[in-house]
Order: structure tokens, then sequence, then C-alpha cells
């Protein structure tokens, strides 16, 4: 047998120089970012209408607030594109719900419609086909204003809620972002609560041909035989339903949806789900259900959404969609962890003791499908107890493999419950989703109010390849059934190119990466045809000046996978997949790692400002902005133990 210092690779002194340098100064910046109670918390970058959103219900509570109003009217005409419109993500097209929400915010702050920027965007609406191609949950939000006919908003029927959990549709078949989204906009489809505004404030502007030329009816699909049809009609059956004077379920169906809501707003959630949408939803069901502003769940209601907002000093104002610290912490403490930070340093073990907290140890919505499992799990937000999900509590058990601990019974303890969890969520086809199991029937894609392309929570290549990161991690048997099934699943999802899809990171890039990770670490034997064809494709994407970057359309448009502007986030990702296939001589290696050297900022930091995490795709990105910094300290540390660099 040889030993070990015959199995270290030559490499060269200077580029291992560059990487040591590197590594101490991305580790002694991320080390000065962590909060006193151990976490480390980023923001959440997205587009504007959160901040429209938040404008047009000040409008419809008829709770004014010109200060709020004014910071959330900046930041959105700051967030204006130059052909007129607003986009979804950096650098992105002009999107029609962003660009409508944006307009009417503006009009509803006091913009004048004959300004330069008004009639900018106005006429980047009408290319874009106006107010009639807005989604359904742009076309209600119209409606609650007025300005768009309740007539052809879907119906969403609050007796959903009382069908039975055996039965062929339910809530707990929705994903678990929906169901929180959907429930309070089932209680205001009841109510239809409008505000009437002055007719200064209409958007008859919007619609090309004008509301009374425009047929703004659902349209059905061209085959005569088919779930959206078969959906339409049941639409129509449920909007003649309700002109009827006699609703025999519909009072128990509001109190069951109320009482659902609430219970999820309650104590141990930073609001309904801890997401922007259901927040502000859950804020206008509680309006419209009675509740007074001084009642102590509105008013909590109120602190969690505001929660939200952020504030710099130079006056500058946006709202997060949520809260990420138990993300950050777990991701940045594998980094420091991976980078030669000890277990016992001081930052380590606040750290795991901060994560150790917040693990969640009620049954949540998740045990509907999974009953008789232990609770356990992390949610991404501070507080979210209904709603853990899994790829947080994958992040959080290799973070605590990282940390040392003053009670190792008690931790020991803690990662075979967590980790028992974790496998009973292994779905029908071998991978894991988000939230729960086996949500995939695919014909809810074709429900009139699920446009927003999130209805379902199916397995994805990312999250599957990341449980087998972590059963490697803790020396888990390669040979265990769930790990081939697993890898199975893997094999079934790459695509011809060699690439797999990414669903919560941007994109093809994010996918590979993780699959060719996890693989690595379960111990798949990387010199497979097939694993090479990953690598390939990734070495294929390199851009001139050794980054790697890929831009949110390639969910939309294939042609675009793998290619954009080189970003920090992306390069790290790509040269993680590729360190994981081996060879640490490969010149795209170096090459990469020159490029996060040569990026690195003075005081160990890296610049981003491209979108890289994914929220709905095609619908909703995010930057996490700690993305920039702990993946490529991450991706050093990856290189330097593969080249035994001390």
């Amino acid at each position: 047998m040889q030993s070990a210092e015959k199995n270290v690779i030559p490499f060269a002194d200077a580029e291992a120089r560059d990487i040591g340098r590197a590594i101490r100064r991305s580790r002694d910046f991320l080390l000065g970012q962590q909060r006193e109670d151990g976490r480390w918390e980023g923001e959440l970058f997205v587009d504007a209408t959160l901040c429209c959103d938040t404008i047009l219900y000040l409008h419809w509570s008829g709770k004014p607030d010109p200060g709020l109003q004014e910071k959330c009217a900046a930041h959105i005409r700051g967030r204006q594109a130059d052909d007129g419109g607003w986009n979804i993500f950096h650098g992105g097209p002009s999107e029609i719900n962003a660009s409508v929400k944006a307009y009417f915010a503006l009009k509803l702050a006091g913009d004048p419609p004959g300004a330069a920027w008004m009639r900018d965007a106005r006429a980047n609406i009408l290319r874009l086909g106006g107010i009639p191609q807005v989604n359904t949950y742009g076309r209600l939000y119209l409606a609650l204003l007025g300005q768009f006919p309740w007539e052809y908003v879907p119906v969403i029927p609050p007796e959903i809620l009382l069908l039975p959990k055996w039965f062929f549709f339910n809530i707990y078949e929705m994903s678990a972002w929906s169901r929180t989204i959907i429930v309070p906009l089932a209680i205001l489809n009841h109510f239809k609560p409008t505000r009437t505004l002055p007719a200064h404030l209409h958007l008859h502007e919007l619609y090309p041909a004008g509301l009374e030329n425009t047929d703004l009816s659902l349209k059905n699909d061209r085959r005569k035989r088919s779930w959206r049809n078969f959906f339409l009609r049941c639409n129509a059956a449920l909007k003649l339903y309700n002109r009827f004077p006699f609703h025999p379920l519909r009072r128990l169906a509001l109190k069951r949806a109320e009482a659902w809501m609430v219970a999820r707003m309650g104590e141990g959630s930073e609001g309904l789900s801890a997401i922007f949408p259901a927040m502000l939803n859950a804020m206008m069901a509680l309006h419209v259900l009675g509740y007074p502003d001084d009642h102590p769940i509105a008013q909590k209601a109120w602190k969690d959404f505001s929660g939200l907002f952020v504030g710099d000093a130079d006056g500058s104002f946006r709202i997060q969609p949520c809260l990420s610290p138990v993300w950050d912490t777990a991701i940045t403490t594998i980094a420091l962890g991976e980078s030669g930070v000890e277990k016992s340093h001081p930052a380590m073990l606040r750290a795991a003791r901060w994560l150790e907290e917040r693990e969640v140890r009620t049954p949540g919505d998740w045990s509907v499908r999974i009953p008789g499992v232990e609770p356990s799990g992390w949610a991404f937000e501070h507080a979210n107890r209904y709603y853990p999900d899994t790829d947080d509590t994958m992040m959080v058990l290799m973070a605590l493999n990282r940390a040392a601990t003053d009670d190792p019974e008690a931790r020991a303890k803690l990662v075979r419950r967590a980790l028992r969890w974790l496998m009973s969520f292994q779905c029908r086809d071998g991978g894991w989703a988000a939230f729960d199991k086996d949500i995939t029937a695919a014909w809810l894609e074709h429900v009139p109010f699920a446009d927003h392309n999130a209805i379902l929570d199916p397995t994805c290549s990312d999250l599957t390849a990341r449980v087998l990161e972590l059963l490697g991690d803790l020396g888990h048997d390669p040979r265990s059934p769930a790990v081939r099934r697993a890898v199975a699943m893997l094999r079934r999802t790459q695509e011809i190119d060699g690439s797999w899809y990414g669903r919560w990171g941007v994109n093809y890039i994010y996918g590979t990466w993780q699959a060719l990770r996890g693989l690595a670490a379960i111990g798949t034997n990387m010199n497979e045809e097939w694993i090479r064809r990953g690598r390939d494709w990734l070495e294929s994407c390199q851009n001139d000046d050794g980054g790697w970057g890929e831009t949110c359309e390639s969910y939309t448009l294939p042609a675009l996978k793998g290619r954009g502007t080189s970003t920090a986030s992306q390069t790290a990702w790509a040269l993680m997949g590729l360190c994981a296939c081996g060879n640490a001589k490969r010149d795209s290696i170096s090459r990469g790692i020159a490029w996060l050297v040569r990026e690195q900022n003075s005081d160990g930091s890296w610049t981003e400002n491209h979108t890289t995490g994914t929220g709905f795709p095609g619908v909703f990105y995010l930057k996490y902005d700690m993305y920039r910094n702990h993946f490529p300290l991450l991706a050093l540390a990856t290189r330097a133990k593969m080249v035994n660099i001390r």
C-alpha cells in the first residue's frame, strides 16, 4: 500500500499560494459576518413586485401610509428597465405581470400618467398584450381594486377545505406554498371585497382594445377532451353555483379555512408559511373576516409582514420574500469547516447551537402524507414550524457534522432523528421533493388558478443528489436500497447532453454540479460514461474568462442552458462539479480557480449582481446575497483538498 505522501498530486506553487490566500481572506470575511447569536443571515433580493403588491394592499385596505408608499414607489421607479417595463430577474426581459403591477402601483402612488416613465411603461405593457395577459393572481389583485371583472377570475371555492384527505383532490395534493397562498385567496374569492377607486386611477389604458371590446374569458384547449377543458367546465359550474342564494356548506368551509390559516400564523411561525404572498393574502383575509386591527393575530400578521422590510442608511428600501437564516448559516458553516476552521472554533460552536435550537419538533403539513414519523427537520426561516423542508435539513445535518458539541449523545440522537425524518420523504420514483412526499398529480397543473407553475412539488435531481451527498458525508451504506433508488432516479433524469436540470438554483449548472457532487460523495465510480458526459457538459459551458454563468432565461429557452455572464456562485458550482469527477490536472479547473482568485475583492468577498437562485421557474427568482461568498469558499476548499493544499 502506498503512503499518503506518494499519493499527493504535484501542484503548481503559484496556484497553491493563490488558493491559500483566497481561502484565508474569504474565511476571515465570513467569520466577521457572523451575528452575535451564532447565525449568518444574508439578504434575499427579488423583483419589484413585492413593493407593488404592498402599495396595492395599502389602497385596498384603506390604511394609507404615505411614507411606506413613497419608499415602495421609489424602489419601483429605480427598477424600471430601459424599455419601460419591469423584469423578474437582473438583466432579464420585461415581464407582463411585473410591469402591470408596477404601473398600477406608481399610478396609485400619484405618478402622473403623462410622465415620461409612465408613458414608456404603458407602451411596453401594450406591446406585451396588456392586462388580458396577466396571470390568475394578477387578475385577482386587480379585481380587488375594481380593475378587472370578477366574472373572469377563476373560482377558488372555500369548500376545497372540506374535501377529505383520502379524496383524489384536496389541499394536501398541492405544494405547500400553493396551499398557503390559496387558502386565504379562497376566503377573498368568496367575499370579493372590491375597493372602488376614483376614475383617474382606473387602468382602461392598459386594455389594448378597451375593456368593453376584450374577451377576457379563460381559453379552452383546442382538444375537445383535455384536463384544461374539464376544469374550465368545473369553473363555469362553480360560478353558476356562486350565484345561487343558498350555499349549504359555505359557512362551514369559511370557518375551516379561517381556522386552518390562523393556526399557521400563530406562535412558532413568522406569518403564514413565512413567505410574502401567503402573508399578504392572509392579512387581507383577516380583514374581510372582520378581525379588527388591534386583534392579536392581526397585529402579529403586520409585525411579521413588516419584518420583511429592508431599509438602508441612504434611504433606499426594498422588501424580501422571506428570511433565510437557517439556510445561510448551514451553508456558511459547511464552507468554513471544509476550509479548515476547526470543529471546536467558537464560531462553529455558536453556529451549531443556533441551528440545533431550531429543529422543528412538532408535526406540520408534511405529516398528513407521512404519518407516524417522529417530527424533525429544519425550515428556511427563523420560525416556520408547519413547513420544515428537506433541503434545509440536509444542509443543517452536514453543517452539524463539521462542528463540535458539548453533548455528543444528544447530538447523535438529534442526527438519527432528523435523518429518519428526511429518509421518510423519499418518493415513489426514488427522489426527494422540497416540502412533501409524492405531490405529483400532473392533472392539477390544468386547474385554472394554477398558472403560477408551482402547484406541484415534484422530486428534483438537485435535492436527490444532495441527499446522496449527505449520506456519503455521514458514512451511510452506499449499497442500501434508498441509495440505489436515488442513483437510478439521477440516471433517469439526466439530459441527453449530460446535464441535469436545476430546480432550486439557476439552472443546469446548479443541477449538474449537485448531481456530480452527490454521486461522488456516495462512492459512485466517476469514470463511468454517463458521469463523464456531465463533466464534459460543464466544461463545454466554461466562458472564455474562465468562469461560468447561466441566465434565468434558460428555464424558458433551452438554447441558453449553461450560458451567461460569469458569476461567483455559478463558477463555484461548476468547479465543485468538476472536482467531484477527479483528475486534478484538468485545465478547466485551473482556469475556473484563477477566475475566482482574480475576482475576489480585497476584503475577501466577491461581487455578484446577477440572479442565481430559483423560486418558481419562469415566474419568480431570487438573488441570495450570501451565495457570492460562501459557495466560492466551498469551491476553493474543495480544490485545496483535492490537491492536498494545507
